[in-house]
């Protein structure tokens, strides 16, 4: 059961990464559309962010569906992933659609990669190695019936926080929806983790009786759409570097605090390094990936040092003369 956790766990960072880069370039693709036929008013709401006419019509398009499909095979490997490991191990393994995202972006998205980002991106996959080794091969339990109640109600109010934020911080939304989208992401592998109904036996009626479902669906929904606010607003590293801390720092404190999971006996040290890398990791890619979207590939490129800025038309300048 280990290894097909872990399995399915590399085949959610690899729909879930995917699946991100689709979306966005949806996106993109919407904004063009917008700029082109001069309507861009209706795209925006009176904080400056995007309004439901632009996320709407994001849905719409083709890239943006495929995408969508994309996420339910990555909902069904985290899953998996989730009911056969520890969560700070199958969270965490799931947390690599970083890499995947930002290489993707490179190809479908021209997004230039530097130095610093590279080292953030290697620091998560070696981080991600060193948590494999020390996770303990079976999965802990013992969460109350009162639990999944209280998993039910903090679900729903990180949903009104997170439209909240998405719809009244405009343009500095980004951050905050990529950090709630992936804290409900986290919900919904803390909920599948302890859902009702599935075994020894599959009982629907159990199931769906289940406030852990509801969370499932409740924060699989506002999950899912707030991710696609952030991404229409801010750059696609940053929105996702900071939804995979959330989707992994939650359900791994969770888990360990309360569901029993643990590290193999004498590797707790490695297991917190390697927790510890892979968020520092995600939260470097976050900062320096943190830009406005380049929807109209006219932003200045962004420059390669270990300051985060863009190259101003002077410094270009002075560099192609040099």
């Amino acid at each position: 059961m280990f290894v097909i956790g872990v399995i399915a766990a590399c085949l959610a960072a690899v729909a879930y990464g995917m699946s991100t880069v689709l979306r966005a370039l949806g996106a993109r693709r919407v904004a063009m559309t917008a700029r082109d036929e001069g309507t861009e008013s209706r795209h925006t709401n009176a904080a400056g962010g995007p309004s439901l006419h632009s996320t709407t019509s994001t849905f719409m398009d083709p890239a943006f569906i495929l995408g969508t499909l994309l996420v339910v095979i990555g909902f069904a490997g985290g899953a998996l992933a989730a009911r056969f490991l520890p969560l700070f191990l199958s969270q965490t393994i799931v947390s690599a659609n970083l890499v995947v995202t930002a290489l993707l972006g490179t190809i479908m998205l021209s997004i230039a990669l530097h130095l610093r980002d590279w080292v953030a991106i290697w620091l998560v996959v070696l981080s991600l190695c060193l948590l494999g080794l020390a996770a303990e091969k079976h999965t802990g339990g013992g969460e109350s019936a009162i639990f999944h109640w209280e998993l039910f109600v903090a679900t729903l109010i990180l949903c009104a926080f997170a439209l909240f934020g998405v719809y009244r911080l405009g343009k500095h939304a980004a951050i905050v929806g990529g950090a709630m989208a992936g804290l409900l992401f986290g919900m919904i592998a803390i909920a599948v983790r302890v859902l009702d109904g599935v075994q020894p036996t599959f009982d629907p009626v159990v199931l769906l009786r289940d406030p852990a479902a509801w969370t499932i669906a409740v924060a699989g929904a506002v999950g899912f759409f707030v991710q696609t606010v952030a991404l229409q607003i801010g750059a696609v590293n940053g929105v996702t570097a900071v939804l995979v801390v959330g989707e992994t720092a939650g359900p791994s404190l969770v888990g360990v605090l309360f569901l029993g999971d643990a590290a193999k006996p004498g590797l707790e040290w490695l297991a917190i390094v390697g927790f510890a890398g892979a968020v520092v990791g995600a939260v470097l890619v976050a900062w320096y990936g943190a830009g406005d979207p380049d929807h109209f590939g006219e932003a200045p490129p962004m420059k390669g040092g270990w300051r985060r800025g863009r190259e101003t038309e002077s410094e270009s300048r002075s560099e192609s003369a040099s």
